[in-house]
């Protein structure tokens, strides 16, 4: 098991310490990561309270979420759904098949 260091302690281990890959090695990034963005936010006289009134940090949903619950045109029991664009998914294909129509599936 390896040892879990802090991430101030982590930058300052040399890169090449750690194994492509590894934990230590994204904890090092990660650091590194949050180093430079302190270092910007200081060179360009930023507060956290700018990035708040900014709206950097306001709970938005996922760009999945919003993109699904957008686009959904028609939905199963089973919670299949699709947009209807392009060539009917199997599921509503199999449902065509067996003879309901596939304005029964509209969301409305």
């Amino acid at each position: 098991m390896t040892k879990r260091l802090p991430v101030a302690e982590v930058a300052t281990q040399p890169f090449h310490a750690f194994p492509y890959g590894s934990e230590m090695q994204q904890l090092r990034q990660r650091a590194d990561a949050i180093l430079w963005v302190k270092s910007q936010m200081a060179r360009n006289g930023i507060s956290i309270d700018d990035l708040v009134a900014a709206g950097c940090f306001s709970e938005r949903p996922s760009r999945s979420d919003a993109n699904t619950a957008a686009c959904v045109r028609y939905r199963d029991a089973a919670g299949h759904v699709w947009d209807g664009n392009g060539k009917l998914p199997d599921w509503l294909q199999r449902a065509v098949n067996a003879g309901q129509s596939v304005e029964h599936f509209k969301v409305e």
